[in-house]
């Protein structure tokens, strides 16, 4: 059941803080009465890409109950959200910054535009693990211990899911986003090649560019399935 569409303006669950950014803002997580996470979304890691955290927030206001063995992290780069910047206040691209056995200390890059040249720098931080935004989700998949990730990004448009899982492919049906094992390119530091070196379940929910009301007509009853537990 859901909310009254009068109701949704405001969260009806509860939220843990479990760190603070580089800016003092908190880290939030919502989580399932029981305890007992079996999925974990994650919105906003790249802060110029606010459709997640749109997304999610939007389905998480429409649960009418808890979510059901589910935790969603909103916004995991407030700081970048709030700036409109891929990266953290310090300049660090979080999703390369994870302790992964071939992190690089060199600056990466990224399009200003979509189809252009990837020649923007961001750092990967002084050290793997080096941002309080890192370090705070490293700690939280320590305590939630969640079976799978799923990750919302933009603008690539299909569903990355190296396992091809029949959640992947259940995801990419529901969606009509291809489906693929390899988003294309070497991502060193980042959460998908960590979750893979300590045999966690990552899917990359790459989004399209499209209007957010369009995006949340097509997107947000599947991510509401996710929340209660009535998806695979």
């Amino acid at each position: 059941m859901k909310r009254p569409r009068p109701d949704r303006g405001t969260f009806r669950h509860p939220f843990t803080r479990f760190g603070t950014t580089v800016l003092g803002a908190p880290l939030e997580v919502w989580k399932p009465a029981s305890g007992n996470v079996r999925t974990l979304l994650v919105g906003g890691q790249h802060g110029e890409e606010p459709e997640g955290t749109y997304l999610l927030s939007r389905a998480l206001r429409t649960l009418s109950a808890d979510p059901h063995e589910c935790a969603i992290v909103l916004a995991a780069n407030p700081d970048g959200l709030s700036r409109g910047t891929r990266a953290n206040a310090n300049g660090v691209d979080l999703n390369r910054n994870f302790p992964t056995r071939d992190w690089q200390p060199h600056p990466v890059t990224y399009s200003w535009y979509t189809g252009s040249g990837s020649e923007v720098r961001l750092s990967p931080g002084t050290s793997p693990g080096s941002e309080p935004e890192t370090t705070a989700f490293l700690a939280l998949l320590k305590a939630l211990q969640p079976e799978r990730i799923i990750t919302l990004h933009a603008p690539l448009a299909c569903i990355d899911d190296p396992l091809l899982s029949p959640l992947g492919q259940h995801l990419a049906t529901a969606t009509g986003l291809p489906l693929v094992h390899h988003i294309g390119y070497p991502t060193p530091g980042s959460l998908g090649t960590w979750a893979a070196e300590h045999d966690l379940h990552v899917i990359t929910y790459e989004l399209p560019r499209a209007p957010l009301d369009q995006l949340c007509q097509l997107h947000g009853p599947l991510l509401q399935s996710l929340m209660t537990g009535s998806t695979i």
